[in-house]
């Protein structure tokens, strides 16, 4: 028997051999953006990305600290203070230093605090269940009590504030967000595209991994979630422009996910959502690149476009 068992086994082996050779293999489809453009004037320096965009956002609050720090994430806080006044948060970053944190009201555009924290590239900021959730270093995400946070902003001068715990070490933290008790937290990728996992957030801070990850474009840098959407935030390089992914949320394929993209300036980073606001920021306004020739658009601010002009694209 052990003659023609031998045989069989080879017959199997080269059986999967050849399903495996022919199996066809599936190719990832490019996505197409909206590049359309009046190639006109607009409200914000170099030239226009795309008429969508153009049509949609305008003009917001400024950053603070471009001469030493560098915007990455954005996030919201609402009732941060008690009293029922909400900020936007920046998360910004400097090699060699601390990070920073910003909070702006978006009501007046005043910054009502800074303060640092250990240094790290600081690509997300986001606040949910008593806890700020930020980018930390490698892909790694920290977290700080909002009540040390909502003190340290109170504060004079830039006060330093220790995370709590250690950092918690994540698949991929290049960017993040929250949504009710979940951040969704992902890889940023430049030659292909990036994945994200969404965390459950215990009432201690705690991130529990949920299964399954989710595709993500190409060079994303922000995340704004709604209950039907994911709003991507994609650049990288000065001189290239961005794009702005709405992808309708329940296909964890991108290929497969109902979406739409159009481009938007150069150097995109976070995005967040604030009282059906969505506010997006941009690097190019920082020290780094601002007087950078090579930089398409320098924009030293957020810019604001409304909710449902964005999520209206993918309802």
């Amino acid at each position: 028997m052990a003659r023609p068992l031998a045989i069989l086994t080879a017959f199997l082996s080269t059986a999967a051999a050849l399903t495996a050779v022919s199996a066809p293999t599936i190719a990832t489809a490019a996505i197409t953006c909206d590049t359309s453009t009046t190639g006109g004037a607009t409200f914000y320096d170099g030239p226009s990305a795309s008429r969508k965009y153009d049509a949609r956002f305008s003009n917001s609050v400024g950053i603070p600290n471009l001469s030493t720090h560098t915007p990455q994430g954005a996030g919201t806080w609402y009732n941060w203070d008690g009293s029922g006044k909400n900020l936007l948060l920046v998360s910004s970053y400097r090699g060699g230093a601390d990070s920073q944190i910003y909070g702006i009201d978006p009501a007046t555009g005043s910054t009502v605090g800074v303060v640092a924290i250990a240094e790290s590239h600081v690509g997300g900021i986001t606040t949910s269940k008593g806890w700020a959730f930020v980018s930390g270093a490698g892909s790694s995400i920290r977290k700080y009590r909002l009540t040390e946070l909502r003190d340290a902003l109170k504060a004079a001068g830039t006060p330093y504030l220790a995370q709590v715990g250690t950092a918690r070490n994540v698949a991929g933290a290049s960017f993040l967000t929250s949504y009710g008790d979940s951040i969704f937290s992902g890889s940023f990728n430049e030659t292909g595209r990036g994945t994200m996992y969404e965390y459950k957030i215990a009432d201690d801070g705690t991130l529990t991994t949920l299964a399954g990850a989710w595709e993500v474009p190409t060079k994303t840098q922000g995340l704004m979630v709604t209950a039907n959407q994911f709003i991507y935030s994609t650049s990288y390089g000065r001189g290239n422009r961005s794009n702005l992914y709405v992808v309708r949320r329940g296909q964890k394929d991108l290929d497969a996910a109902a979406l739409s993209c159009f481009r938007a300036p150069s150097m995109t980073e976070g995005i967040t959502e604030y009282n059906g606001t969505a506010y997006l920021v941009y690097e190019s306004g920082s020290h780094l690149y601002a007087s950078d020739p090579a930089t398409l658009n320098v924009i030293p601010r957020f810019h604001k476009a409304s909710s449902s002009s964005l999520t209206s694209l993918v309802p």
